[in-house]
This record gives structure tokens, sequence and C-alpha cells, in this order.
């Protein structure tokens, strides 16, 4: 029996109680008749204490930092003690010895830089700032999940291996397919449309790969895509709804995980709905009168969104309304500006985490959108035929999820996010 419990189990009130514990060995210390044992597991950090008349008082001499135990021993309530209470222990025993000396601190006291980080990564992974993300992205994303059933929506998962680019660019990693070109998904956007017309409304978190040549502490080749798609809703439903998730993915990280924000020494940010919501004309107005030359149809990076945020002073916010044409050919123009989208992006301070619209549902529209890019209709017939058996009117987004942690880590670059990232440079670990 490797355990019987975790670390954040041991209470004062199993006082006197048998248990076993399983972990790593975060460190030793020697007081010459005893000697404590700090063990390391998913919940947290606990002390062992292995007395001189212990048949495995021996062994802790060949206990290196990460080595792996298991634990037998008996609580001991003691307010000295980490946490008030520790565990005598009976037994130990090596499971896994580590080499010595480590290429990485777990600790954190030596700091690394990013590149050594991601390349001793699984040890990066074992520091305590790093199982809080991994915490805290999982409450996020079960937040997300939550949020989306209780509003009657289907989890669905689209192919990832396709035919043709999602938006027609050239940003894709090709692959070999039984002999023919094909190519990693950029998005889910076609496919989570086309289910949208049979089932209404559907939501998808999975993989996605864009070969873009940008090299920032924001992109990645490979990341976590959470898209929503809803039948019968405009650009304006899909804003109310996503305000929603954003509220309560804040709200459950903040209830549950408040132990590992701290070990961050972050604050999330407050949200009070609705959020505030301006137009992409305003933003540039804002641009313009901070001496900005931001024409009609530019876009708005990141450096343009410090100064608004600047400005506005708002956490999270809505830039609406993009040009028509600087979207893709499936955002729907607006009706009484056809220059203008039913479009939006959410914005965490100067950083885009969503992007969303109301999409083309009649395929003569399509067809004209896609001509109007310089994109040829037939390339995208797989997708366009459907159009012509009652398609629903519909809206969606997509957020990235690293960028989201972003916002509710404090951290700030989405490579410390991701487990294993991957960029131009890094197809390893």
């Amino acid at each position: 029996m490797y355990r019987t419990h975790f670390v954040k189990d041991i209470t004062p009130d199993l006082d006197n109680q048998e248990v076993g514990l399983a972990g790593w060995v975060l460190n030793v210390r020697d007081l010459g008749g005893k000697k404590f044992i700090l063990l390391r597991d998913k919940s947290g950090i606990g002390q062992v204490v292995l007395s001189k008349d212990s048949p495995s008082f021996g062994l802790a001499n060949e206990l290196t930092q990460e080595s792996v135990i298991s634990v037998k021993g008996r609580v001991k309530a003691d307010k000295r003690a980490p946490k008030g209470v520790e565990i005598h222990a009976s037994e130990v025993i090596l499971i896994s010895k580590a080499k010595t000396p480590l290429p990485l601190d777990v600790t954190g006291k030596v700091k690394a830089d990013i590149d050594t980080r991601l390349r001793e990564r699984l040890l990066d992974l074992r520091r305590e700032e790093m199982q809080a993300v991994i915490k805290i992205q999982s409450t996020a994303v079960r937040a997300f999940r939550e949020a989306l059933y209780k509003k009657g929506f289907y989890e669905v998962f689209t192919p990832k291996l396709i035919a043709t680019g999602t938006e027609g660019g050239a940003q894709l990693f090709t692959v070999i397919y039984f002999g023919k070109e094909a190519f990693l998904a950029q998005s889910p956007q076609l496919y989570k449309e086309l289910m949208a017309g049979a089932v209404e409304r559907v939501f998808e978190i999975a993989p996605a790969w864009r070969a873009e040549e940008s090299d920032t502490p924001y992109h990645l080749s490979e990341f976590v895509s959470m898209d929503v798609e809803m039948a019968f809703s405009s650009y304006k439903d899909v804003m109310e709804t996503l305000e929603e998730i954003i509220k309560n993915m804040i709200t459950k990280v903040r209830e549950e995980c408040g132990d590992e924000l701290k070990i961050l020494n972050y604050e999330l940010p407050e949200i009070k709905l609705p959020l505030r919501r301006i137009t992409y004309i305003e933003a540039l107005e804002i641009l313009k009168n901070k001496g900005l030359n931001i024409k009609f149809g530019d876009d708005i990076g990141t450096p343009e969104l410090r100064v608004i945020n600047e400005e506005i002073k708002e956490d999270l916010y809505f830039v609406t309304d993009w040009p028509t044409l600087s979207r893709p050919f499936y955002t729907k123009a607006r009706d009484d500006n056809k220059d203008l989208s039913e479009s939006f992006d959410l914005i965490f301070r100067f950083l885009e985490i969503v992007s969303g619209s109301t999409r083309n549902y009649r395929r003569e529209v399509l067809e004209g959108a896609l001509k109007a890019r310089g994109l040829n209709p037939s390339s995208f017939e797989f997708f366009l035929r459907w159009f012509d058996y009652g398609m629903p009117p519909h809206a969606g987004f997509g957020m990235g999820l690293s960028r989201v942690m972003l916002m509710l880590t404090g951290l700030q670059n989405v490579k410390e996010i991701v487990p294993f990232p991957r960029d131009k440079k890094r197809l390893v670990p």
C-alpha cells in the first residue's frame, strides 16, 4: 500500500492514527537523534519524523532531493510542526532515487530563466508555483464547462486533420495523410458552425495549431482553444453568455484556489456585469486623442490596447464592431453599415483573450465574402454545401486558454502556463 491519505488530509484530528503517505522528498534535515523529511505530494508539503530507533533511520542518509518514497507512521499533533501536525514514521521505503545534483532547483530558491525551466520542465512543474497554475487551470476549465452545461450546450469533438484552412490563410502546418496533403486544424470554426446547424448549442475544448512566425510572450504554435457556437443568436447574445462564463471562471477560482493564489501572490480581477463595451471606431478616437495615427481598417494590437487600457481603466472590456474585411469570411457585416461587422474581442487589460462574431449563414453571402478576400469558394465546398439545407442564424467565439490563464494567475508568458509548450524553438520535451 503506497498511501492511505494525501498530505492535506493529515490534520490534528487524526492524532495517533496510522497512515500511509507517498510522494517526493523536498528536503531532509538531520538533528542527530531525529531526521525530518519534508514530503511533497499533489496536495502539499508535510513533515515526516524519523527517530533513531526506527528501522528506516539509516535510509534517510540515502534520500536525495526529489527521490520518491512511501511512508507508514502515526499522526502526531504538535503545534511546533508545520500546520500543527507531523508523521512519526515506523517505515520509509525508497521507491525511486533521484540523481544529484538536480539540473533545476525545485524549491525555487535558485532562480532559473525561462529557457532553463522549459528544458528541465518536469522538475519545473514540481515547483509549488507551477503546481498552483495547474490546479487553477483545472478549476477554470471545469467552471467553463459547468457554465455551458447549465445553459444546455453539448460538448463536441471536431476533426483536427483538415483538408483546407479555416480562414484561408497560410498559417498552417502541413501533414501527409495517406499520401495526400492535409493540415492541422487552426480552429474548429467551420465544423462547430455545422454542429450548431444540427444541435444548436455546442462547445469544444481542444488543441489547435497555427504556424505563426510570432515569437512573443502571448503566442504558441500549439494551443488549447475553447470554442462556443450558438444557433438563433447574434454577437450580442454571445457576449452576454461569455460574460457569465468568465464570471463563473473567476468566481470558482477565487472560491476554490485561495491557497494557490497566495502561492502566486496574485489577486484576481474584480468583475462586474455587464462589462464595458467600446466600438472599434471609439477605440480609434481614443488612440487618435493620444497622438497615435491608426487608420480605419488597421489592427489594434497590444501596444495600442495598452494605451486604451490606461484611458478606460478597465480590467475586462469588449471592443466591438470591427471592420468587416479585417475579420474572417464567416463574420457577418452589420445590416446598417457593411463596412463594419457584428464582431467583438474581449480584452484583459491590453491582451485579447477571446474573439467572436455573428456568422454569415447564407451561402451566397459566404461566397461573396470569400471572393472579397481573394479566396476560392470551391475550396470551401465541403463547408458551403450544407448551407443549401437550412442553416440557422448563429454566433460564437474562440477563447485561448493560455491567455485566459494569464488573467487567472498573474503570470506574464503563455509558455509558463502550458506544461510542454510548442513554439518556433521547441519541439521537445
